[in-house]
């Protein structure tokens, strides 16, 4: 970091014209985004390999169908011929789109109770696509037409996933109002003109971001979901605030010391740029871990997931210092009141003060508040979320109460195609299949036919395939089918997921918790304080699972916030992927404190002081950080999907924990408690970590010169 910054300020104008360059093509390229990205699942599971046989064989059968909930008017019902005929036309509208209603299959479990409605099941072209909207409306007029006084609604998970419409939720307005937000906090910090500085480097950040993944999506075949638009968006402005509000912090510490503008850029891009270099180290590495599930979705979350720290690095540590030192002076001297010292704060020194003084009780106070919430964590429940709490209103959440009330179970929009081999009887199938508990009825039309003599009969469950409350359906079902029959489905293939995702989960905590492991002791010079550092953020990643159980699955919080139901369980992928971010990204107030106590404790060798000093200097940073980050990741929730909402959740809440209760009380507090064994490193250790070995006194007092290298430098 030495050089770095000498290099930037020789470079100033050709890194200022890079980053230009990458912004405008940013700008160009973010609304185009969207149309790259593939909502796409691959994965080696039986119901992967069924969709994949029926998208060829039949379009999109395996995928969720459009409902069309048909309210018959007084003194018809569902046998009358102009019912019949009307759905016959509804049918016939739908170019491109399978249907199965009661006038093609005649089957009873397409009648409402009393016989005074019926269902007419649409399904998209392609497996991971939905109905269109005009589709469904054109179906809807014909059978009006033919039925005078007939009410038809629409419903099904991708119309309630989507809010009710087939809008989307705009990546935009999330952003401004992050930013927004954000602005407000770092005037607050700064008092002056320099809260636009972490500002500009974010939106320089999430516009090259944005070209990252454009770009990996023509560089890798694995499916990237489009809702990382959200997440790439969110969290690449709160991490680049972050990193950018160390280095401001740091600049206006070394000039209140006495340096001049030009030295004080220098010293902070060498005293702070390892820490947040290495911060986003440990957050990409966590983020890129996720590879190692084999399921599409969640190795493209982790592909996109590794350009967000190491892109806001990159733009803090060469946008920030530049800006600095071009016009951080006179921006400082600029704002709506007289600004703080950067050094020690006394609210701040009062409760590092209080924490050295009381460490077993803050230690204490903060066990509880994680074994309580991680208790609650331990009862997560990985399933798909019910239809019913996919939307709290619109028109979708409005059929969806129609098929409710005309006496249809839920379970009718998550169908499960079972695909037969030539020679095989629809009908005799069918008819076995009925008999499988669980099931409320089995279509089969004649026209679903493959050229090669195959056919499709659709089962209807009575309870939503895929959720918590699903029951052993699918598993029956798969027993029952004949031999060489394809049992598909969206939702079939997400409860494969699941089990996926129940297996991998371990490894994936084992490998990042061990890399972790093995960088922070490198860095630290240490191996009790990288475990304790692991072991903390296991514990906050467990924290935040058990506010999404409170929030989420028992509903406290989901329907006086989002108007949502509990949902019962947490969908599929959501506790991985919360993994995979919350692990690097807490990592980061972890170092930003330690890298402050170690450097503390290098100068004067007392691990009190140096608690104090470390906590006094970064705990409004942390807090400051933490706290945009969390307002990033709450406008985030604001978006249609119900996961990223869990998502959002799930990362706002873990930041805050680990900001609050883990960085602010038990760090310091477990530092303190445990004295000199801190900084002890066994010369096998320094080995094992291809250190250079220490002087004799190294146990009792590390040498600045070798911490010097370490992340706090």
């Amino acid at each position: 970091m030495r050089q770095w910054g000498a290099f930037l300020l020789r470079y100033r104008l050709w890194v200022v014209l890079a980053w230009i360059v990458v912004a405008a093509a940013g700008a160009v390229l973010a609304p185009r985004l969207g149309d790259r990205l593939v909502d796409g699942t691959t994965m080696h599971a039986a119901g992967y390999t069924a969709n994949r046989a029926l998208q060829r064989e039949y379009g999109g059968v395996a995928g969720n169908p459009a409902a069309l909930v048909v309210d018959l008017p007084d003194g018809t019902d569902a046998e009358a011929p102009r019912v019949r005929a009307a759905l016959a036309a509804a049918q016939r509208v739908a170019a491109g789109v399978r249907t199965l209603s009661y006038a093609s299959t005649g089957d009873r479990a397409l009648v409402g109770a009393g016989g005074r409605s019926t269902l007419l099941l649409a399904y998209p072209p392609a497996t991971r696509r939905a109905v269109d909207a005009r589709v469904l409306g054109a179906m809807g007029a014909a059978i009006v037409r033919d039925v005078p006084g007939a009410r038809v609604q629409a419903t099904g998970l991708a119309l309630l996933s989507a809010g009710g419409s087939q809008a989307k939720g705009s990546v935009l307005t999330e952003l401004l109002v992050g930013a927004g937000l954000a602005l407000v906090v770092l005037v607050w910090v700064f008092g002056s003109a320099l809260a636009v500085l972490p500002l500009v480097s974010a939106l320089v950040s999430v516009l090259a971001m944005q070209v990252a993944i454009y770009g990996l999506t023509y560089a890798t075949d694995v499916g990237i979901n489009p809702s990382v638009r959200f997440i790439v968006a969110l969290l690449g402005l709160g991490l680049s605030i972050d990193y950018s509000l160390l280095l401001v912090q740091r600049w206006r510490e070394e000039r209140d010391a006495g340096a001049a503008d030009r030295a004080a850029v220098l010293l902070a891009v060498r005293r702070a740029g390892h820490s947040v270099a290495f911060s986003a180290l440990i957050a990409s590495l966590g983020l890129f871990a996720l590879v190692v599930v084999p399921v599409s979705f969640v190795q493209g979350v982790g592909l996109a997931g590794l350009f967000i720290p190491s892109i806001a690095v990159l733009v803090a540590l060469t946008v920030v210092p530049l800006l600095l030192a071009a016009v951080g002076p006179p921006l400082d001297r600029v704002g709506p009141r007289r600004r703080r010292a950067a050094g020690a704060g006394r609210g701040w020194t009062a409760v590092a003060r209080a924490i050295v003084a009381h460490p077993k009780s803050a230690a204490v106070g903060g066990g509880i508040v994680l074994a309580v919430l991680c208790g609650f964590g331990l009862t997560l429940s990985v399933a798909a979320p019910p239809a019913a709490s996919l939307a709290s209103g619109g028109t979708a959440a409005h059929g969806l109460d129609a098929l409710r009330r005309d006496g249809f179970p839920t379970g009718v929009l998550t169908p499960v195609p079972v695909g037969l081999p030539a020679g095989t009887d629809p009908a005799a199938t069918a008819a076995g299949l009925r008999a499988v508990p669980g099931v409320h009825g089995v279509l089969a039309d004649p026209a679903w036919r493959s050229p090669a003599g195959g056919s499709v009969v659709m089962v209807l469950p009575r309870r939503e395939i895929g959720t918590a409350h699903a029951g052993p359906t699918l598993d029956a079902l798969r027993r029952a089918a004949p031999p060489g029959a394809l049992v598909g489905g969206n939702q079939v293939q997400m409860a494969d997921a699941v089990r996926i995702v129940t297996d991998r989960l371990p490894v994936l905590l084992a490998a990042v918790a061990a890399l972790t492991f093995v960088l922070l002791a490198r860095g630290m010079r240490s191996l009790l304080l990288p475990a304790k550092a692991v072991a903390l953020n296991l514990l906050s990643v467990g924290a935040a699972y058990g506010v999404l159980v409170l929030v989420w699955q028992h509903g406290f919080g989901s329907r006086p916030l989002w108007g949502v139901a509990a949902t019962g369980s947490i969908s599929t992928f959501v506790p991985m992927l919360l993994f995979g971010f919350l692990f690097g990204v807490s990592m980061d107030y972890e170092v930003f404190i330690l890298a402050r106590v170690r450097e503390a404790y290098d100068a004067g060798g007392d691990t009190r002081a140096a608690v104090v000093e470390g906590v006094a200097r970064t705990g409004r940073l942390v807090t400051s950080a933490a706290l945009i980050l969390f307002l990033a990741l709450a406008s985030l929730s604001s978006a249609p999907d119900v996961t990223v909402k869990m998502m959002a959740t799930g990362m706002a809440a873990g930041v805050l924990i680990d900001a609050v209760v883990v960085r602010t009380l038990l760090t310091p507090a477990l530092v303190v408690l445990f004295g000199r064994a801190n900084w002890r490193l066994p010369e096998w250790a320094r080995r094992a970590l291809l250190l250079p070995s220490a002087p004799r006194d190294a146990d009792a007092r590390p040498v600045p010169g070798v911490a010097a290298a370490g992340p706090g430098s």
